[in-house]
């Protein structure tokens, strides 16, 4: 493949330091590259393949010979410069919710829809970072099963709220081990020895805006929206991985053994599911992986053909940057 030239918008964020690793670590052919995020970030420098790069500011013409630009800078600057990068000849991998529902634009889990990347008008969506996760485990048994509905709580970990979130964690948890009042800035309450059920806004029907995102992209990525899907979304004092608790019914009967056998068939699920030498996925492992990992498979006795799973995935990784340069690989 010719190296391309690439740009990074978003770059000093959490999501997009963890878009430049990947592309390093796995080899992507890149010309040049080009990190790009708010003027106030403008002079800070970081590593590429041995090289120091500069931050610059970005602007429309910050595209100019840029021919994949991965997105990761908040809805808004995607609104308005993903436009401007596709005017100038790029590609855009958009990691933001801004453009996810939009009929024209592909929503992409490689792994499970890659044949949508070809129908690009210039802007491919990159998934919420539980509906990736959540995707690649229910990909296989919809297959094999017919998912008739599907139930969800998630665990996410604050480092899905960026960078400010994972240093209030931190300074939380310093602050009551040494006896010290306790200061909240990013979340709605103390988030350290604390659960929040409350991501994004609240929605007149009593969802929040995170919750709908899964119910609508799970469809959208599926190719099937008879799948009725319902979600929980809670933020836990966990740095980085997410985790769900996921119950399925399915048309056709599906037992645990099959279920294991299908996941660890898929590409980039590894089944962790040996409760009786306490093997089971859990963020503390999961972190700077790239894989989701599956376990607690077991039958839902309370419904006919029912499936309940737990997995976890690294958000920052399989869940958002490294889905992204899968994606931009695939073109």
């Amino acid at each position: 493949m010719k190296p391309k030239h690439v740009a990074i918008v978003g770059a000093t964020g959490a999501v997009g330091n963890v878009m430049r690793e990947i592309l390093e670590s796995r080899n992507f052919p890149v010309a040049s590259i080009k990190l790009l995020a708010s003027e106030r970030s403008v002079g800070k420098t970081y590593k590429f393949r041995g090289e120091n790069v500069a931050v610059q500011t970005l602007t429309p013409d910050s595209f100019k010979g840029i021919e994949v630009a991965l997105f990761s800078a908040g809805a808004d600057r995607s609104k308005v410069f993903a436009p401007e990068a596709v005017k100038r000849g790029a590609v855009v991998v958009d990691n933001t919710s801004y453009f996810r529902m939009q009929p024209d634009v592909p929503l992409v889990v490689p792994e499970v829809n890659p044949e949508a990347i070809k129908k690009h008008k210039g802007i491919i969506a990159n998934p919420n970072c539980s509906t990736i996760g959540l995707v690649m485990a229910l990909y296989p048994l919809h297959k094999a099963a017919k998912i008739k509905r599907a139930v969800i709580s998630t665990y996410q970990s604050v480092s899905g709220a960026g960078a400010k979130a994972i240093y209030e964690l931190e300074e939380q948890a310093k602050a009551y081990a040494a006896g010290k009042p306790i200061e909240v800035k990013k979340f709605q309450y103390q988030i350290a020895f604390n659960l929040i059920p409350h991501i994004d806004q609240f929605l007149p029907d009593g969802y929040t805006k995170e919750e709908v995102k899964m119910m609508q992209e799970t469809r959208k990525i599926m190719g099937d929206d008879s799948i009725r899907v319902t979600a929980t979304c809670v933020r836990v004092p966990v740095f980085y991985a997410h985790s769900e608790s996921v119950a399925i019914e399915t048309e056709k009967p599906l037992f645990p053994e099959k279920a294991r056998e299908l996941l660890s068939k898929m590409p980039g699920v590894k089944v962790q599911d040996e409760p009786e030498k306490n093997i089971y996925p859990m963020p503390l492992f999961a972190g700077g992986k790239d894989d989701t990992f599956v376990g607690r498979i077991r039958k839902d006795e309370s419904v006919e053909n029912g499936l309940t799973f737990w997995l976890v995935s690294d958000n920052l990784r399989k869940g958002a940057a490294l889905n992204a340069v899968q994606i931009a690989e695939h073109l």
